[in-house]
């Protein structure tokens, strides 16, 4: 048995090296029946074939991950426009040399959200101190859409304790690269948005929403229906900048139209702590 699995998978390298070998040959891959189908680009990529690409996109994170280990993660959510700390005093300095009002204000918002950038970090060492001496399964990983601003910020903090951490970043018209922090294997890449987010919920043992924009909210109340609806299990759901959250949405507006129920709200915390944060997930688990 040992021996077939060893020819079977020497006839999938042999297939991709002669494909690979094609390329580098600079030969254009035009349309050929003969081609092995799974090593085909130009067939994969078809219409037709779109559930077998969207089947792919479900199966290598998730394969990938259970053989690293990765059971039980923590997502956090947030802005891809906030910078480091460090990163903002610089951009503040320069504007204010160049004393352009526009750049000046952008600036000055750039140092004041940076605030979030540091608190992501901090938040994610706090998830990474306590699961670097836990058995296997009951390690808890920082999981982000691993692009920059707070993304970058939680996988930061996980890294500098040295824990893996991962990220599952989207293919965009404007290219977004995975931040540096997170763990080459584990730093993923999708095209359909409906695949990304299930695998967000698919280890996800709680949510931090940081502020964030239209990608932040999409997410995040993707995982309240999911809950709400009892599609998915209760999990903690942090809403990190309880002033920034409450100033954006309203809920008090679902709840006198009915729209939701007054026992809905409950689904979500709001806090603006580090602590806080993690404090809320360790009492939802008694950790």
């Amino acid at each position: 048995m040992e021996n077939t699995q060893n020819l079977n998978e020497n006839r999938l390298a042999d297939a991709w090296a002669e494909l690979q070998n094609h390329t580098e040959q600079g030969h254009t891959l035009e349309a050929d029946a003969y081609r092995l189908a799974f090593s085909d680009p130009e067939f994969l990529l078809r219409r037709e074939t779109r559930g077998i690409r969207i089947q792919l996109e479900m199966l290598k994170p998730d394969l990938d991950q259970a053989e690293q280990g990765i059971e039980n993660t923590i997502v956090v959510f947030g802005s891809a426009r906030f910078a480091a700390p460090e990163d903002a005093k610089a951009a503040l300095k320069q504007a204010e040399v160049g004393q352009e009002p526009n750049a000046l204000a952008q600036a000055q918002r750039m140092m004041r959200n940076a605030r979030y950038y540091d608190q992501a970090r901090l938040f994610a060492r706090l998830v990474a101190t306590h699961s670097a001496h836990r058995r296997p399964h009951e390690r808890l990983f920082i999981c982000t859409g691993g692009g920059p601003g707070i993304m970058e910020a939680a996988n930061r903090g996980a890294h500098e304790m040295g824990a893996p951490t991962v990220g599952l970043n989207i293919a965009l018209p404007h290219e977004q690269s995975a931040n540096p922090y997170v763990t080459p294997n584990l730093s993923f890449k999708f095209h359909y948005f409906a695949l990304r987010k299930m695998h967000f919920m698919m280890r996800a043992k709680a949510l931090v929403a940081f502020p964030g924009g239209f990608g932040t909210l999409d997410e995040l109340f993707e995982v309240i229906t999911l809950v709400q609806t009892k599609k998915a299990k209760p999990v903690p759901i942090v809403l990190f900048g309880t002033d920034y959250w409450k100033k954006l949405l309203n809920l008090d507006v679902l709840i006198e139209e009915g729209t939701i129920s007054p026992e809905d709200v409950e689904l979500f915390t709001y806090v603006d702590e580090p602590e806080a944060a993690w404090e809320a997930i360790k009492q939802f688990y008694r950790l």
